[in-house]
């Protein structure tokens, strides 16, 4: 056959069939494993942290409403595909060409989709699912050009081309993506179970075993949430180091949003402001963040407006990073004083220098503080990002430690000190 893919004896067709379906398999494998990773981390020090760039991030995926579908990370049907595909070159037959042709087209549809919500709805791109999107390309383009086509012309042909599966060969796999469905379903939610309880207390007893730290030399006074006068007066202390126009800072800040709800009265937050942007800040070397500066001075301004500014901001996390959004921002709120005000300007200078003040915590960089979100909770550090339910944990465990979670709060543990009794043999044994 001239026109065909896997039939007949066009074996090098055969396997650049068989290397695009094996690319999508092992890409999809990645983003699986990279999923749960990020998700449920099983160790503080081994929390997903894509850190290339601002655009370049594996987590704004992993961490998205599109990474899972009712548990069921969105790699596991990108495999099936890919398998659909290595099956139809090792077992080539008409009908499961023309099946693996039409899943092609629906695929390509999905994943151009996809590529779309990911540089204009997330602004970042993993790294693990473009190998996806390139492989499901390359394989949409062989089928495309050499698969087996209808007989008719015009549209006729285009639906003799691609909507010609074979029925039995769908269904088959509908049934074993159901099957595989429902085992990532109930993975997921034992993951999540375990994440709420033994998991979480591992992360919080792995938190204390973190060295402790000194907190910065100049606090900031802009605080999202405070509890007392007194910085250190508080059970819970945050220091956040962040940036506005950080994918993973947002993340950080929708979780400490919820935290401010479930701590409530018992937190003191100070946002040290932290631009990745070579403007203003000359502590790490990084400019990945164009516009970073222009909102810290913005929202530092105003003392007495920064949490209205600090919530905006974030709210409108995608419009921040666009000149035309700041300006209107700065005539809205009349702070058209705010990008070159001296004061200002030194206030965050002083408050970024802080971030100098660490040892160095990577052999890449010269300090401490060198990516954004970075929190010192309780003289305690965390690069990164956690599951919610890691960081709850962690703060609970920071709040019974403080002594401040009610009286008669205590451990108790008795050690065995008498001979245990030999067990009785059960019946018939």
């Amino acid at each position: 056959m001239e026109h065909a893919l896997t039939v007949g004896k066009h074996i090098w067709r055969r396997l650049w069939s068989f290397l695009a379906g094996a690319g999508m398999i092992a890409a999809s494998v990645l983003t699986i494993r990279h999923f749960y990773m990020a998700n449920f981390p099983d160790s503080i020090y081994k929390g997903a942290f894509c850190d290339l760039s601002a655009f370049f991030n594996c987590d704004g995926s992993a961490f998205s409403s599109i990474a899972q579908f009712l548990g069921v990370p969105m790699g596991w049907f990108g495999l099936a595909v890919g398998s659909l595909v290595v099956l139809g070159a090792v077992f080539p037959s008409p009908r499961f060409e023309r099946t693996n042709k039409s899943l092609a087209l629906l695929n390509a549809l999905g994943v151009l989709g996809l590529l779309g919500y990911s540089i204009f709805g997330l602004k970042s791109l993993c790294l693990l699912c473009s190998g996806y999107y390139l492989f499901s390309l390359l394989s949409f383009f062989l089928f495309w050009k050499f698969g087996l086509r209808g007989s008719a012309k015009g549209l006729g042909r285009f639906f003799g081309s691609y909507l010609k599966p074979s029925i039995p060969i769908l269904l088959a796999a509908a049934i074993a993506v159901g099957a595989g469905g429902y085992g990532f379903h109930e993975f997921t939610m034992a993951k999540t179970q375990a994440q709420q309880g033994g998991t979480a207390a591992k992360m919080a007893k792995e938190f204390f075993s973190l060295a402790v730290v000194p907190e910065p030399s100049f606090i900031s006074p802009y605080r999202i949430a405070q509890a007392t006068e007194r910085w250190e007066d508080a059970p819970i202390r945050i220091i956040e180091f962040s940036d506005y126009t950080c994918p993973d800072c947002l993340f950080l800040h929708q979780q400490l949003t919820q935290l401010k709800k479930d701590f409530a009265g018992k937190m003191n937050i100070a946002y040290q402001f932290f631009p990745l942007e070579g403007k203003c800040n000359n502590v790490v070397e990084k400019d990945i963040h164009p516009g970073a500066c222009d909102l810290a001075l913005i929202a530092a301004y105003d003392p007495g407006r920064f949490p209205s500014l600090h919530e905006e901001i974030f709210a409108n996390f995608q419009e921040a990073k666009k000149p035309e959004w700041r300006a209107d921002l700065v005539k809205r709120y009349g702070l058209e004083a705010a990008l070159t005000d001296p004061a200002t300007r030194d206030m965050i200078e002083r408050i970024i220098q802080t971030g100098a003040e660490y040892d160095k915590t990577s052999d890449k960089y010269s300090h401490g503080i060198r990516s954004t979100p970075t929190m010192i909770i309780n003289g305690r550090m965390i690069i990164g990002t956690l599951p919610y339910a890691n960081m709850k944990a962690i703060l609970e465990a920071v709040l019974e430690q403080s002594g401040k979670t009610g009286a008669g709060r205590f451990i108790e543990n008795w050690e065995e000190t008498k001979p245990r009794a030999k067990a009785k043999p059960a019946a018939g044994k």
